[in-house]
């Protein structure tokens, strides 16, 4: 490339360099980015021009600051992320289960570009993958992708379902499968398709044992049960995303528990004090293995109150586990 296309793009490698390399503890001197462009870009300048690059890029509306005197220089103050934002999208990517732990690394690797070489350093220190229990589909980002395509264009989707054998291998359903897609939803570390099967109905799939999946002509079939507000009230009410036949259950906890329900159903929910101790609650939920474990998880602080179906299927969950010891 001639010396004078480098020249077009000097501002860019200033500025390319200034984000990477600068912070308030390391500023870089005008010196440094004149060595910079000649051993890198093979663009000679002297320092007035350094200084015209920088105050144009300021008056850009980048937010570099000037430290006069020795030691000091020009840093970026401000990036379109700043540390703790970084942070807690690290720590998002860290926790998700349903990211493999290479597609985990490669997004924090991403997310460490957007910081100086300073702090990356720091926040990979931090950085804890391996040993986590991560998602073994590595198509799954992009099954998420084709997801959010179909829900776009309106289309139906087919793909493919599998289960995990003994030995960890995949073992697929042995028929392929077709739905109306309405929504992705994570719920304990896990990603869901909420979507509508002409063989059942309203239903839920992990997103994690989807494989194949590709986008259909037809058209979605129309879903007033996961269209608008009513996709957030059935999400909310497939408890731990356990299928199950809905019902209203009254139940009763200890006091102490409170920041546990109001996590778990949200804060919204209406909570009537029961004596000095406990309180009581009716929530709208799947009936599943799954809710029933939580409540039974709580020992003597919860207790459910009714319905009494609910309550003979927690007693016989009860028994069933107890007949094994």
């Amino acid at each position: 490339m001639p010396k004078s296309d480098n020249q077009k793009l000097k501002i860019f490698y200033i500025l390319d360099y200034l984000q990477k390399n600068s912070h308030r503890e390391h500023p870089v001197r005008a010196s440094e980015l004149q060595s910079m462009l000649a051993q890198q870009h093979d663009i000679e300048c002297d320092r007035k021009t350094v200084y015209s690059d920088i105050a144009a890029l300021q008056d850009y509306g980048v937010d570099i600051v000037s430290l006069p005197g020795k030691g000091g220089g020009y840093y970026i103050a401000s990036r379109n992320f700043e540390l703790p934002e970084l942070k807690l999208l690290i720590d998002a990517v860290q926790s998700s289960r349903f990211l493999t732990e290479k597609k985990s690394r490669e997004l924090i690797e991403k997310l460490c570009s957007q910081c100086s070489v300073y702090d990356a350093r720091l926040m990979r220190r931090d950085v804890v993958v391996s040993g986590r229990v991560k998602s073994m589909n590595e198509t799954i980002y992009y099954n998420v992708d084709t997801i959010q395509d179909a829900i776009a264009e309106n289309r139906q989707i087919a793909f493919r379902y599998f289960d995990f054998d003994l030995s960890r291998q995949r073992v697929y359903r042995d028929r392929d499968y077709q739905a109306s897609p309405y929504g992705l939803c994570q719920d304990n570390e896990n990603c869901y398709l909420l979507a509508l099967s002409p063989r059942h109905g309203v239903t839920s799939y992990r997103v994690d044992r989807m494989s194949d999946i590709r986008l259909l002509e037809e058209v979605r079939v129309s879903c007033p049960a996961l269209s608008g507000k009513a996709l957030v009230e059935h999400a909310n009410r497939l408890f731990q995303m356990y299928s199950g036949q809905t019902a209203d259950v009254k139940l009763r906890f200890h006091r102490s528990l409170i920041n546990v329900v109001i996590d778990r159903f949200g804060k919204d929910i209406l909570l009537i004090p029961d004596g000095e101790e406990h309180f009581v609650c009716t929530v709208n939920v799947a009936v599943s293995p799954m809710f029933l474990s939580w409540v039974i998880g709580f020992g003597g602080k919860a207790k459910i109150l009714y319905p009494q179906s609910v309550i003979d299927a927690c007693k016989a969950m009860c028994q069933e586990a107890l007949a094994q010891y």
